[in-house]
């Protein structure tokens, strides 16, 4: 399997899995049909779009539209199985689901820069990570919750480590495209998911503190 292929494949994992929490995070608003899938389909591409509309080359889903279709499928099926989904452990699973997007957008967006030679070492890492929270970040301002970006949830960091791994691994073995985005993507979601798993939390030194009145 070639590198472009593997490529896709992750946009599209990420793309299915990013619709599926943005119809979840109003799960329980009472919404109605259209309005939970707009919001899926905002997520699934909203961090791909800005990253894109910054490197000034056509919209990855306007030039594939398998992406919306991909995304509007994922919202449709998740709000008809949104009983499902009410059980205890949705959060749990919303916040799974959300680590997968993150790791594979972040990854695949760093590699798509790279590829552009925008930037380089700066620019794939920055919109690497904008490809991995844009789309959540939009998700939970538009359904008013707090981001996570916002908390000292391990969020933003694993994708950090997850796209510099990847882009170091291209620097120095370039013909090991496909090896380096698994890789990255791999520690990108186990950081995540250690993070979930374990309620992991950013030290007090790594985070803002607010000031004593």
């Amino acid at each position: 399997m070639s590198a472009d292929q593997i490529l896709f494949i992750m946009a599209m994992a990420a793309t299915i899995s990013f619709a599926i929490t943005g119809v979840l995070s109003i799960a329980e608003r009472r919404v109605d049909f259209f309005s939970a899938v707009v919001l899926g389909v905002i997520t699934a591409i909203g961090g791909g779009t800005i990253r894109d509309l910054i490197l000034d080359v056509p919209v990855f889903w306007a030039a594939d539209l398998s992406y919306v279709r991909f995304a509007v499928l994922a919202s449709i099926l998740t709000f008809v199985a949104q009983a499902f989904f009410s059980r205890p452990q949705v959060f749990k699973l919303i916040l799974y689901i959300d680590g997968l997007g993150i790791a594979l957008f972040g990854v695949a967006g760093a590699v798509k820069t790279a590829d552009l030679g925008f930037g380089w070492p700066i620019g794939p890492l920055m919109l690497g990570v904008i490809t991995a929270i844009g789309g959540s970040l939009i998700r939970d301002v538009l359904s008013g919750r707090k981001t996570l970006l916002m908390t000292d949830e391990v969020y933003a960091v694993p994708v950090v480590i997850g796209c510099l791994v990847t882009l170091v691994t291209l620097k120095f073995y370039p013909n090991l495209k496909s090896e380096a985005m698994i890789a990255g993507t791999v520690i990108a979601f186990s950081l995540r998911a250690a993070a979930i798993h374990w309620s992991l939390r950013l030290p007090s030194w790594f985070t803002m503190q607010p000031r004593d009145k």
